[in-house]
């Protein structure tokens, strides 16, 4: 079967990818979906990296088996490396499409979903996307929801 794809803090696993790494992993896999390749300075251009980083990461990825990579050259994602940064696509369209129900601004939905995405189990995400669909299949309930919570003191800034 190979490696198992889950993140290490999450679910420790024999050569699974760091938060970093799947941070890599996905920004490679959307410049492909986008611009049909992968190169560093394209990486390092989307995640505002200096080049030296995103080559020493790539180094690592390939190592591990996650990607191909030539000097000079594109990068191309191994079955593993796709498989993965699928993974990673999926976890990150479950959560802005939860945090999308409750109306937070796109600012603040991308920079909740970078900071929870690599912490959640695989049981916490069926459980959002569950409860997402839930409340798109039944929004009169999403609309009770948002009204309870108008109702409710301090739950507008809970931080």
């Amino acid at each position: 079967m190979g490696k198992i794809l889950f993140n290490p803090s999450v679910m420790p696993a024999a050569n699974a990818p760091s938060q970093s790494a799947e941070d890599y992993l996905e920004r490679i896999h959307e410049l492909i979906q986008t611009k049909g390749y992968a190169r560093v300075v394209d990486i390092a251009s989307s995640l505002k990296v200096r080049q030296a980083s995103v080559t020493s990461m790539v180094q690592k990825l390939a190592r591990a088996g996650f990607v191909n990579y030539e000097k000079y050259r594109g990068l191309i994602l191994t079955d593993e490396g796709r498989a993965v940064a699928l993974m990673i696509q999926h976890r990150h369209e479950t959560l802005e499409r939860f945090f999308s129900l409750f109306g937070l601004d796109a600012e603040t939905q991308r920079a909740d979903i970078e900071g929870i995405e690599h912490h959640l189990s695989p049981d916490t995400l069926a459980m959002l996307a569950d409860l997402a669909a839930f409340f798109e299949e039944s929004p009169e309930s999403l609309k009770a929801f948002k009204q309870s919570r108008k109702r409710r003191p301090n739950t507008q800034s809970c931080g």
